[in-house]
């Protein structure tokens, strides 16, 4: 029976960084992980999307390249080529991650791990013990309970298509939704968009939602509102026909992709040997420690359910090993402004409260600055695309408590204005900055 100071299973962002953190602490460290390194993220996330993203924002660019004298004809697009480069760039970072871990002395084992009890974890027959356990596993996309769900596919799947389907139904109105819906579109898929509401990113600054809406529909995505799924079925003719509530149908389609939430992935991890307790969404609870209701188990990133982000992740699992290995008894995630980014066409930028949020908390103190206005960039081009941002400031001396921003330069800008946010920055300080000339993210420190 082998002992350890940490088991950590899942090899997921939040998992690895854990372990190797501990690992450089000095720490004896076992990593338990049954598939490829890297999780939801590095797999079937972030950064494959991402890769996609820039695809989609060349094409955007070929369109554009007309007004700044580019003579630019019948260009198509490989999406078989895409695909290969990126499953090898993916694959080469498995491999990096190994290698981390190796550098760091976290032995990793391969095959499922679950808890045996609360200090002993078991993974393929082998029992291994500890004083403490990250449960680190991540989630996994969810199907809808309607007949015939099982025909269309879900982000996981999307990362499987060899080749660009023509007609797409997302359905969907969170941040993989608008992403992927995006990134379809762009790269020349026509794609309709299901939401069961008005708006999308509904749990974001309403601002970003309702623009957003608008300009997907300037890139000819048909977006149906207050679209309640029924049934999925196979068409007469071929391609699926999604059957709404109301009596609507959308398609016929080549492909269905569910983009409505994600799950723990908690099943048989004998968490009930630990007597480690779930909420009533099936996710981990935990404290600001990231401890959960059985002592020395601890949760970190998806499994979670609180802010479903690598960073956040990544960040809870090194400051659990700050605390556990790095002689930090106070260390902890501080969830409160988390900036983010949902990679859209264009991108979305956000961080702090949104202006509902902010009355809710703060009433008449509120005061909101908002603009609107066309880039530099779009002044030749054939597409006249808005940035819309907008600061939300609160009390006499107008802190800054929410930075939101929908437009070109959003996913790059936002980083810098999160610091400002975090270390408590008032409309003055944004008024005494000067600005850099010609840019997006001037805006934010000339509005009126």
């Amino acid at each position: 029976m082998a002992e350890y100071d940490l088991i950590v299973i899942g090899g997921g962002s939040g998992g690895l960084a854990c372990a190797q953190r501990a690992g450089e602490y000095g720490a004896r460290v076992l990593l338990a992980e049954s598939g490829r390194l890297g999780g939801t993220c590095v797999n079937v996330g972030c950064v494959p999307k991402k890769v996609m993203w820039n695809g989609a924002e060349i094409a955007h660019a070929l369109e554009d390249a007309p007004g700044y004298g580019f003579a630019i004809a019948g260009a198509s697009h490989d999406w078989a080529a895409l695909k290969r480069g990126r499953d090898a760039y993916v694959a080469r970072l498995n491999g990096i991650y190994e290698r981390n871990l190796a550098n760091r002395k976290v032995e990793l084992a391969r095959g499922f791990a679950r808890l045996a009890s609360r200090g002993a974890v078991e993974i393929e027959g082998r029992i291994a013990t500890t004083a403490h356990v990250v449960i680190a596993t991540g989630g996994r996309p969810l199907l809808p309970d309607v007949e015939g769900a099982e025909l269309g596919i879900t982000s996981d799947g999307f990362f499987d298509l060899e080749h660009r389907p023509r007609r797409v139904a997302v359905v969907g109105s969170g941040y993989v939704a608008v992403e992927l819906g995006g990134i379809l579109a762009a790269l020349g898929s026509s794609v309709t968009l299901a939401i069961r509401g008005q708006r999308v990113l509904k749990h974001f600054e309403a601002m970003l939602g309702e623009v957003c809406v608008e300009m997907m529909k300037t890139d000819g995505i048909e977006v149906v509102t207050e679209a309640w799924p029924e049934c999925l079925r196979r068409g007469a003719g071929g391609g699926f026909e999604l059957q709404l509530r109301d009596g609507r149908s959308i398609g016929p389609v080549d492909t269905v992709l569910w983009a409505i939430g994600r799950s723990a992935l908690v099943a048989d991890l004998g968490l009930e040997n630990a007597g480690v307790e779930l909420d009533p969404y099936g996710f981990v609870c935990t404290d600001k420690y990231q401890v959960t209701s059985a002592p020395g188990v601890y949760a970190i990133g998806d499994v979670t359910g609180r802010l479903q982000l690598t960073p956040v992740a990544i960040a809870a699992g090194r400051r659990l090993s700050d605390r556990l290995f790095g002689g930090q008894p106070d260390r902890h995630l501080d969830y409160d402004n988390v900036p983010t980014v949902i990679f859209g066409h264009p991108p979305i930028g956000t961080v702090g409260l949104s202006e509902s949020a902010a009355r809710d908390l703060h009433g008449e103190s509120v005061r909101v600055y908002r603009s609107a206005f066309v880039p530099l960039y779009h002044a030749l081009t054939a597409r006249k695309p808005r940035v819309h941002v907008k600061l939300v400031t609160v009390g006499p001396e107008q802190r800054v408590v929410g930075v939101h921003v929908i437009g070109e330069g959003a996913d790059e800008l936002l980083q810098g204005f999160a610091v400002a946010v975090r270390m408590g920055a008032t409309k003055r300080d944004f008024d005494d900055t000067v600005a850099i000339h010609p840019t997006v993210a001037e805006e934010l420190v000339t509005l009126r």
